[in-house]
């Protein structure tokens, strides 16, 4: 006997408990990867034994046994997230009780509340992620949860699940425009409004601690950092030199990590300045949209230089006097908003200051060989001409070139697998190993600057981008994460230099990348797609994607105030919406009550017309039961009435003949002809007596 053949044996009762089971361990799985261990280990094994009871018809465990694993799930909750309070706790608690719950279904209050815990469950998972994919498995969820209400409302045989499914996806199309109306229309106010992220074990895109290594592990991964979309013709964006998005900047270095200038010890966060960023800007503006995906990290990437503040609805933002702009809590959802740069600027003091003394100091005792060769290149006087001669002189930019000139002809190597540095990163790199990522190369090349009293700092980010033919924006990858150079020079201010291009000059030039070692499925689906077609693939699945953050994720309050100008709004707001939702639940309100009105008249319009002649026949006195036919009718109408009657007795054997004699294909207008000759029969008064 086929598994088909065995399911379609069971007992109804038994079919519906597994149908169920299979929903609600769909409605669990996603949680999997962010449930402590043992809940996971714990329910799984509790829906497969209850699987087993209902399968093998045994009973179900007594009330003892069930509340002795509930007190181990809240202990076990209580152990793990130090209260039974919280996103985490909560949903730990509740994905244990709808585990628990099925122990218990032996009556439809039972089950009741399984699919009230169940739909509770299913929306759980949006406080972790409420991505695409996401959103198709509850989708799915929604609809096996619907389907299995259903079922439990037909008491009666044993219907189909198919039949239930049916009801079940009509109920969730009829409801349709209504929940797109309210996720419309519905005032977005924050902080009311939206999914609560207060995780912080996410991966951030960029570290707030630079460390040699970290960053080339960085560019293994190939997902999305952000999303920009240029606003100029063709959405064309600036030189592929100009694509830099500025992250972090790290001004201290104490030998082994780079932090912030503001980095103090036992303090790693951020601080916001006290002095402005001393910033010049020129020439033309670049207009642009940022999408950025969640990092969980306070840092607004924009291209160099944005001197206005970018535009993020409900979150305040500020730029330190590095130009990072930084926001009032961390990035925990996909964020989207407006900035405008001037890829032409100048920052910083055109003359030295003693704050630019933190930028040239070094730890005592690290990288003695990068010391000697800064003193040899600043005693060069091929390189720096003697300020004795010339005080005038700024020997800075010629210092840079030299170092630059030594990484374009010193055999140095960019590459993703530099191995592991030692003690002194900075001297392996220029005279041992000579290959590295690119913060390798501009941690080396900021110590080497420092060494010869340059101030130097690093800036990390994201280089380049490519563009996706099908939505036309640009994508920027975690492998596009890159550090970078700012070197000061009198009368210039703080002046980029990427060491990294005088190494390998595609990497931010010609567009050339590094691939990260592909997996076992994407060499698998190599051999047997061509890689046009998965590229063009993996084009339309993050277009879809992007699609899904711009209009879903990313459907804030101004979005909805723009669609009421759209509708005529002159200046909306939050009470326009409320008066446009209204307007549109009470229009829909009309419809449905329009659509019962005619779905009423589709049902058996035979039994409706015979139900109105026996209403009529009771305003003439002579009252008749319901499941009276039509003839026996004509017989009480004459014995009732007589001859005054005859012709209200003729109609009712005619509606009866229609009924039951073969339906000819003008059926429906001779039905027709019975209902016009019922508005013009002569029906009897009620003192009309034989």
């Amino acid at each position: 006997m086929t598994l088909r053949q065995t399911l379609a044996t069971l007992p109804r009762d038994t079919r519906d408990t597994l149908f169920l089971l299979v929903v609600i361990a769909w409605v669990m799985a996603p949680q999997v990867a962010h449930l402590p261990a043992w809940a996971s280990l714990m329910a799984g094994p509790v829906l497969l034994w209850r699987g087993w009871l209902a399968w093998r018809g045994r009973p179900l465990p007594g009330r003892w046994a069930v509340a002795g694993l509930l007190v181990v799930a809240v202990v076990g909750t209580l152990f793990t997230h130090q209260t039974i309070l919280g996103r985490d706790a909560g949903v730990t608690l509740i994905v244990m009780l709808l585990a628990l719950k099925t122990l218990e279904l032996r009556a439809r209050r039972d089950a009741m509340v399984v699919f009230f815990l169940g739909f509770f469950t299913m929306l759980s998972n949006f406080f972790f992620s409420q991505s695409l994919p996401t959103a198709v498995a509850m989708l799915v969820a929604l609809l096996g949860l619907l389907t299995a209400l259903v079922n439990a409302h037909m008491p009666v045989g044993r219907p189909p699940l198919v039949h239930a499914f049916r009801l079940a996806g009509t109920m969730a199309l009829l409801g349709a425009p209504i929940m797109a109306a309210l996720f419309l229309l519905f005032p977005r106010m924050a902080p009311l409004w939206g999914m609560p992220s207060d995780t912080m074990a996410g991966r951030s895109g960029l570290s707030g601690v630079m460390k040699v290594g970290n960053i080339a592990e960085l560019a293994l991964d190939d997902s999305v950092a952000l999303r920009v979309r240029f606003d100029t013709p063709g959405g064309a964006p600036p030189p592929q030199s100009d694509l830099y998005f500025r992250g972090p900047v790290f001004a201290t270095f104490d030998g082994s990590e780079w932090h912030p200038l503001s980095y103090r010890a036992g303090n790693r966060a951020l601080e916001r300045p006290n002095s402005p960023a001393q910033l010049r800007v020129q020439g033309p503006a670049l207009r642009y949209e940022v999408t950025l995906e969640p990092h969980k990290r306070p840092w607004l990437l924009v291209l160099d230089a944005a001197r206005d503040k970018p535009g993020v609805a409900g979150m305040g933002t500020f730029m330190t006097d590095d130009l990072q702009w930084l926001t009032s809590r961390p990035i925990t959802d996909v964020t989207r908003y407006q900035a405008t740069s001037y890829p032409q600027f100048r920052h910083g003091p055109d003359t030295a200051t003693p704050a630019l003394r933190a930028y040239t100091e070094l730890p005592a005792g690290f990288n003695p060989r990068t010391l000697a060769l800064a003193q040899e290149l600043r005693s060069d006087p091929r390189i720096a001409p003697n300020p004795a001669r010339d005080p005038d002189l700024d020997a800075t930019p010629a210092l840079v070139n030299a170092a630059l000139a030594r990484l374009r002809t010193g055999g140095y190597r960019y590459t993703l697998e530099p191995g592991v540095y030692g003690q002194h990163t900075a001297d392996e790199f220029w005279f041992d190993r000579k290959e590295g990522f690119c913060e390798h190369i501009a941690s080396a090349f900021v110590v080497l600057m420092r060494a010869m009293e340059i101030p130097a700092r690093i800036v990390t980010g994201y280089q380049g981008g490519e563009r996706n033919a099908v939505d036309g924006y640009w994508t920027v990858r975690q492998s596009d994460a890159h550090a970078w150079a700012e070197v000061w020079m009198a009368g210039r201010g703080w002046v980029r230099v990427d060491p990294t291009s005088a190494v390998a000059p595609g990497r931010t030039g010609a567009f050339e990348r590094l691939q990260s070692p592909r997996g076992a499925l994407a060499t698998a689906m190599g051999t047997v797609m061509s890689p046009g077609l998965v590229q063009n693939l993996r084009a339309m699945w993050e277009a879809v994607n992007n699609g899904w953050n711009q209009w879903v994720l990313n459907y804030t309050q101004s979005r909805q105030l723009n669609l009421l100008k759209a509708l005529g709004f002159e200046s909306p707001s939050w009470q326009d919406l409320v008066t446009a939702l209204g307007a549109l639940v009470g229009l829909a309100a009309l419809c449905g009550a329009g659509w019962t009105l005619w779905e009423r008249s589709q049902h058996d319009p035979w039994l409706r017309l015979l139900a109105r002649a026996r209403q009529r026949l009771a305003q003439s006195g002579l009252t008749l039961p319901d499941t009276l036919p039509p003839r026996a009718m004509a017989h009480r109408v004459q014995a009732q009435f007589g001859d005054a009657a005859q012709g209200v007795a003729d109609w009712l054997l005619r509606l009866e003949q229609w009924r039951y004699a073969a339906q000819p294909e003008n059926a429906a207008h001779q039905l027709g002809a019975l209902r016009r000759e019922f508005r013009t029969l002569s029906w009897p008064a009620a003192t009309a007596r034989r």
